[in-house]
């Protein structure tokens, strides 16, 4: 993600959380968006000078935060791209899906894992349906013992009776997913769709990209 998909990523947010009420504070907002008190004020004092915010003091030395209507404007417009960038972020991971399955096919390896679990790791099982594949089950080690489309999520690979191969569907985290797949299978038996940004070993790599 670069700094600017982050920033906009981040005032979207405080604007939504705002626009649903003015009881918000500063280190609310830093709790639900996950990042640092002292961040959350430099955001806010720009939504302020850009506009988008109004701070006004309520009794006893509490603040209320209003969006303006240039706030409202901004909100709608922010949540319409990210919805956008969505729908294309999860078209582009079906279509690599796909050919990550079909790549198993043509190697011979059936028996299949996902790593991760959440809307990539069911984006493939409804690819996988499309393919001569027999998905194992979905590793996730914090939901181990649940389901995710009728799949059993289990805490780690070794739960599962050898797989083929493993396919990583981890939007958290990935790249520290991936390494630890490759501590337990061939690097060329993890497969990684593009759009995650992981770094691949060398070993998983054709010959001529090393």
């Amino acid at each position: 993600m670069s700094r600017k998909d982050r920033d906009d990523a981040i005032i979207r947010d405080i604007l939504v959380r705002v626009g649903e009420s003015e009881n918000v504070n500063q280190r609310t907002l830093a709790k639900e968006l996950g990042i640092a008190l002292g961040m959350t004020n430099s955001y806010v004092k720009r939504c302020v000078r850009k506009g988008l915010i109004k701070i006004s003091e309520i009794p006893p030395n509490r603040y209320a935060y209003y969006l303006t209507p240039q706030g409202f404007t901004e909100k709608t417009r922010l949540t319409a791209e990210y919805l956008s960038d969505s729908l294309t972020f999860f078209r582009r991971a079906r279509v690599q899906y796909n050919e990550i399955f079909m790549q198993c096919t043509a190697a011979g390896w059936r028996h299949l894992a996902l790593a991760g679990d959440g809307e990539l790791a069911e984006i493939a099982i409804l690819s996988a349906r499309e393919h001569d594949v027999v998905l194992q089950g979905v590793v996730a080690p914090g939901r181990a013992g649940e389901t995710c489309l009728g799949l059993s999520v289990v805490k780690a690979l070794s739960a599962l009776d050898r797989p083929d191969a493993a396919i990583l569907t981890a939007l958290n985290e990935p790249q520290a997913i991936y390494d630890g797949l490759i501590g337990e299978l061939q690097p060329l038996r993890v497969l990684v769709p593009s759009i995650l940004g992981v770094t691949r070993s060398l070993e998983a790599l054709p010959s001529s990209n090393r």
